[in-house]
C-alpha cells in the first residue's frame, strides 16, 4: 500500500511538480512533423479539450467508446513520449487527432487546429478543482492562493496563449470556438468540426455525436475521461499517492466562476485582462472578446 502522501502547501506543491521531468517529451512533440489531414485541439488547460477529444474521435468513428482512456485515441502531443506513444504511428482512424496546450508560435505548422476560449473565471474554477485532489490534498490551499501563486503565476498564462491563438482565427486551417457557444449549440458545434475535419455528416451521426458528447454521458463513462493514464505516469514520478479524486468531466456549465472566485480575485484577474488582452485587442473583457468572435471580427 502507498505511503506517499499529497502536498498541503503550495511550496510542496511546487517542489512535487518539479519531480516530473518531460523536456524530452515536449522536444518530441514540437519536432512532429504533420500531414495537412492532421487535427490539433489547441486549447489552454480547463477550456473544454477532453470533450472536444470526444466530439471529434466520435465524428471520425460513428461514437466508438472502444478505449481504455481518451488520451489513447487522442495523444496529447507532449506526453506522448511519456506514455510510450508514437505520434507518428497510425491511430485508430482518420484524421489523425491531437490534443495540445502549446501555443501557436510553438505548435507543429502543416495540419488543421481547433482552439476553444473559455472565461477565464471559469477556466481558474475548473484548474483549481482539477489540481485539487490530485496534486494536493483537499482543502489544504484554497482557491484565492491556488489563484495567485499558480494559474496567475505561469509563464505562458491563459492571457498570452489566447494572445497567441486569437490573431489566427479567420486562418482557414483553424477553428476558432468559444466554451459558451459550443454548450449553447451543440449541434451547430458538432457540424462546424465535422466540416472543419473533412468529416462527412448524415442525421443520425450528429445525434451520436451530440448524444456522446453530453455531460450525462460523459460522466456515466468518466473513468475512460479521467486522464488516468497520465495520471499514473505523474503519479510514479512525482510520487503521489495512486488514485486521484480530481475530476475532468465535472460540471460542463458556463458562469460558474463569477459566484465562485473571490471579488480580490476576479479584480487580479480582471487586471490582467486589461494589462494584455485589453491593450493589445481592445477588448476590456472577454464578454467583449467573445462578442468580437460571433460577429466574425
Amino acid at each position: 500500500m502507498s505511503t506517499a502522501n499529497r502536498p498541503t502547501s503550495i511550496e510542496q506543491m511546487r517542489a512535487t511538480r518539479a519531480r516530473f521531468d518531460n523536456s524530452e517529451g515536449r522536444r518530441l512533440g514540437l519536432a512532429y512533423r504533420p500531414s495537412a489531414d492532421d487535427v490539433f485541439i489547441a486549447t489552454f488547460p480547463k477550456c473544454g479539450t477532453t470533450w472536444t477529444q470526444q466530439i471529434l474521435h466520435a465524428l471520425r468513428t460513428r461514437g466508438s467508446m472502444d478505449f481504455d482512456e481518451i488520451t489513447a485515441v487522442v495523444p496529447w502531443l507532449e506526453m506522448a513520449h511519456a506514455l510510450g506513444m508514437d505520434p507518428n504511428a497510425p491511430q485508430v482512424a482518420q484524421p489523425k487527432v491531437f490534443k495540445t496546450h502549446l501555443s501557436y508560435e510553438e505548435v507543429p505548422k502543416g495540419g488543421r487546429y481547433v482552439h476553444v476560449m473559455r472565461d477565464p473565471l471559469d477556466v481558474l474554477v475548473s484548474h483549481y478543482h482539477f489540481h485539487e485532489g490530485w496534486f494536493f490534498e483537499p482543502g489544504s490551499i484554497d482557491l484565492a492562493t491556488h489563484a495567485r501563486e499558480t494559474f496567475l503565476a505561469r509563464p505562458m498564462g491563459y492571457w498570452e496563449f489566447l494572445l497567441s491563438w486569437w490573431p489566427h482565427r479567420h486562418d482557414t486551417e483553424v477553428l476558432f470556438l468559444a466554451y459558451e457557444d459550443m454548450l449553447a449549440d451543440p449541434r451547430g458545434s458538432v457540424r462546424r468540426l465535422a466540416e472543419h475535419i473533412g468529416c462527412a455528416l448524415d442525421p443520425a451521426l450528429v445525434d451520436i455525436v451530440v448524444e456522446r458528447s453530453s455531460l450525462s454521458f460523459m460522466k456515466r463513462h468518466a473513468a475512460q475521461f479521467d486522464d488516468h493514464l497520465i495520471r499514473q505516469v505523474i503519479d510514479a514520478a512525482c510520487g503521489l499517492p495512486e488514485g486521484s479524486d480530481s475530476s475532468k468531466v465535472r460540471s460542463g456549465t458556463a458562469g460558474e466562476g463569477k459566484s465562485r472566485v473571490p471579488a480580490e480575485i476576479v479584480e487580479l484577474l480582471e487586471q490582467r485582462w486589461r494589462a494584455s488582452i485589453g491593450a493589445k485587442l481592445g477588448f476590456q473583457d472577454y464578454a467583449a472578446l467573445r462578442e468580437a468572435l460571433a460577429a466574425g471580427r
